[in-house]
């Protein structure tokens, strides 16, 4: 699905593509550094859900 987007809107969705990249890899660093697996696996989670942000958004380009 491609549309044409604004200066200001490719800005926003470079803003948001940005912090979701930024959240995958903190909540993946996260899961690698704890031993507890609950949390380490709370943390895959979390990590696969902004991974899923990121490729939506990225899909409006």
């Amino acid at each position: 699905m491609s549309s044409n987007l604004t200066a200001k809107e490719l800005s926003a969705l470079g803003d948001l593509l940005s912090n979701e990249e930024f959240l995958v890899k903190k909540f993946n660093l996260l899961a690698e550094t704890t031993q507890d697996r609950e949390i380490k696996d709370n943390m895959l989670h979390i990590a696969h859900k902004h991974q899923e942000h990121f490729n939506k958004l990225y899909s409006q380009l």
